[in-house]
């Protein structure tokens, strides 16, 4: 999906602009559940954790009956257009010099600094950079700064870094802690 094209019996497609996926992820722990090669997990921009509901929307969710039925009567909230020019805004926001090598420094420390088994990639490192700018949009903000990286860090690089056997049992949040706490932002 990388390349934006589909090929299915000898025939291509190229697939519409914006295309996106969005994919569930199972529990590991779950039967019959095996975990994707980092070669794939690399691909996914962000791995978010929506977590349980509250017991007041969960209720409503069991009243709520066949969610499903709802679809046809879904109303767009934004069209076409409008989401093609606020990907252009992300892509308008400004990175300076200090912060890129704040990304680098952040993104050299999991190459070396030893709690990882293997580093953030360069499409890991571009996804980083990516997330920012579109934080900092959602902010109100022309250009991305120090806490911008930070926000959208754990979301971005927890399913990307497996920890060193040195380290194994700490998780990806306690390693994404270790390696805000390691890099200095200046």
């Amino acid at each position: 999906m990388e390349e934006r094209q589909v090929t299915v019996e000898g025939q291509t497609r190229f697939l519409p602009e914006p295309f996106f996926v969005i994919a569930t992820q199972n529990p590991v722990t779950q039967s019959g559940t095996l975990p994707l090669p980092e070669s794939q997990l690399d691909r996914f921009l962000m791995r978010i954790s929506l977590g349980y509901p509250d017991p007041d929307a969960e209720r409503e969710l069991l009243r709520g009956g066949d969610q499903r039925a709802k679809l046809p009567s879904i109303v767009p909230v934004l069209d076409l257009a409008r989401l093609q020019a606020i990907q252009a805004a992300v892509d308008s926001i400004k990175v300076t010099d200090p912060l890129l090598e704040y990304v680098q420094r952040l993104v050299a420390f999991t190459r070396q600094g030893g709690a990882f088994a293997y580093g953030l990639s360069p499409r890991g490192t571009w996804a980083l950079l990516h997330a920012a700018r579109a934080w900092a949009l959602l902010d109100g903000r022309s250009h991305v700064v120090p806490e911008d990286v930070q926000a959208v860090l754990p979301g971005v690089v927890e399913h990307r870094l497996r920890e060193a056997a040195d380290f194994a049992g700490h998780g990806g949040g306690a390693l994404t802690q270790r390696l805000l706490a390691s890099v200095n932002v200046v």
